[in-house]
C-alpha cells in the first residue's frame, strides 16, 4: 500500500453517524477494538483493525475478521499500549500526512486524557492530528494555526505543557498579544472568530486547541 494522505482511527469510544461524515475518499480507515466493527457494520472495511478486542462476542470477532483487510491483535494484558495508541503508532509508521481519531472520548476520562495526549506524540512527529466527536474537535499547536469556519463555533485554549508563552490570537472576540497560560488558567475558554478565519501563534510550550459545539 502507498504512503496514505490521511488516516481515521475509529476506537472504541464514543461513536455515531457523525463520525461517518469525517470520511472522504482516498481516507485510510483503521478499527481500534469495537471502533472497527462499527465501520463495518455502516459497510465500510478497515485497512487494520487492531487491539486485544476485549469488547466484542467471538462471534464479533469472526464479523471483524472476516471483513478486514488486515487484523493485528494482542493479549488484553500482557501489552504496554492502549489499543488506540496501537493504531495511533500504526498510522504514524505509514507517513501520513494527517491523522484524525474518531470514538477516542468517552465515559473513561483516563483514556479520554490518554487520547489527549496522543496529539503530542503526533506534533513531535509532525504529522497533523485530530480529535473529533459529536461536538468537539481538539488541535494541538506549538507554532502556528490558522481556523477557518466549523461547525464548532466556541474555542477555547489550554496549555498542556506547564506554561505557555508568547500566545498571539487574531481574528478572535477576546484577541490575545504575547500571552502567557499556565496549567490552572482558564483565561482561554469560550473564544469565538470575528472574521472568516483567525490565527494562533505561540513562542513555546503545547496549547490545546478546543472547538466546541455547544
Amino acid at each position: 500500500m502507498s504512503n496514505p494522505t490521511r488516516i481515521i482511527l475509529f476506537a472504541g469510544g464514543n461513536l455515531g453517524d457523525w463520525a461517518l461524515e469525517e470520511v472522504e475518499a482516498g481516507d485510510c480507515l483503521v478499527g481500534v477494538d469495537r471502533g472497527a466493527l462499527f465501520l463495518i457494520r455502516h459497510g465500510l472495511r478497515p485497512r487494520l483493525s487492531i487491539g486485544d478486542f476485549d469488547s466484542v462476542t467471538p462471534e464479533e470477532w469472526a464479523e471483524i475478521s472476516a471483513h478486514s483487510e488486515e487484523v493485528r491483535s494482542c493479549d488484553p494484558v500482557l501489552k504496554d499500549m492502549t489499543d488506540t495508541e496501537m493504531g495511533f503508532v500504526w498510522a504514524l509508521d505509514q507517513g501520513a500526512q494527517e491523522i484524525v481519531l474518531t470514538g477516542a472520548l468517552g465515559s473513561r476520562f483516563d483514556h479520554t486524557l490518554a487520547n489527549v495526549h496522543l496529539l503530542w506524540k503526533g506534533l513531535r512527529s509532525g504529522v497533523r492530528c485530530r480529535i473529533v466527536d459529536a461536538a468537539n474537535d481538539i488541535m494541538l499547536v506549538d507554532r502556528e494555526l490558522t481556523l477557518g469556519p466549523s461547525r464548532c463555533p466556541h474555542i477555547s485554549l489550554l496549555p498542556l505543557t506547564p506554561e505557555v508563552t508568547g500566545i498571539t490570537l487574531s481574528g478572535f472576540q477576546y484577541p490575545l498579544e504575547h500571552a502567557t497560560l499556565r496549567l490552572g488558567d482558564t483565561l482561554g475558554i469560550s473564544n469565538v472568530l470575528t472574521a472568516d478565519s483567525g490565527t494562533i501563534s505561540v513562542a513555546s510550550g503545547c496549547l490545546l486547541v478546543i472547538r466546541s459545539k455547544d
